[in-house]
């Protein structure tokens, strides 16, 4: 590899020009390798976690636990994992704990982690955290925010499977989760 120090940019100057609930946006003033300054947009968020809860329907059929809820961006109604932001000082373990708990009522005894990422690191300075929830138990009640309306379904992986990125399974977090959930079956990519 090349020296990756001749990619490298260095900040001047940071700014904050808004402070919301799930991030603050800086616009930031950067020094190229070169010398040239650029001016960037940048969000600073919370770390996130996407927990994919296992589960044997009763007729022995492997599923995946989704939540169902409205997402303000798309405007629509959508099919996903249950996931989360981590909050401040909280180990993505216990918020993947927490999320699965509050959004679907189960609990799980064992909980693994198979990978993390970066959603865009173009702008964004996150991680989501990805886990596998297995031998789930329902503690029949959900611990919803104020602003969650959140059901819950039991569908088979397969159906997940062959649907992910189309219709209500449009979230690309939700992608990213399924591809490392393919690669901890010894699926590959």
């Amino acid at each position: 590899m090349k020296d990756i120090k001749k990619l490298l940019w260095t900040e001047n100057t940071r700014k904050i020009l808004n402070n919301c609930r799930i991030f603050d946006l800086y616009q930031v003033e950067k020094r190229s390798p070169l010398g040239e300054v650029g001016s960037f947009f940048l969000l600073d968020a919370p770390d996130w976690i996407t927990v994919i809860p296992l589960i044997t329907d009763k007729n022995g059929i492997n599923c995946f636990l989704m939540v169902e809820q409205y997402r303000h961006g798309s405007d629509e109604i959508t099919l996903e994992f249950p996931a989360g932001m981590i909050d401040e000082g909280e180990l993505p373990l216990n918020a993947a704990k927490r999320e699965l708990l509050e959004e679907t009522g189960y609990a799980s005894g064992d909980l693994i982690e198979i990978g993390s990422v970066s959603p865009n690191p173009a702008f964004m300075n996150n991680i989501i955290y990805t886990y596998i929830a297995k031998d789930l138990v329902s503690t029949g009640k959900q611990n919803l925010d104020s602003d969650e309306f959140i059901h819950f379904h039991l569908i088979p992986c397969i159906e997940v499977i062959e649907k992910m990125g189309t219709g209500r399974y449009s979230n690309g977090v939700m992608m990213m989760a399924l591809a490392y959930y393919q690669r901890w079956l010894g699926a590959g990519f």
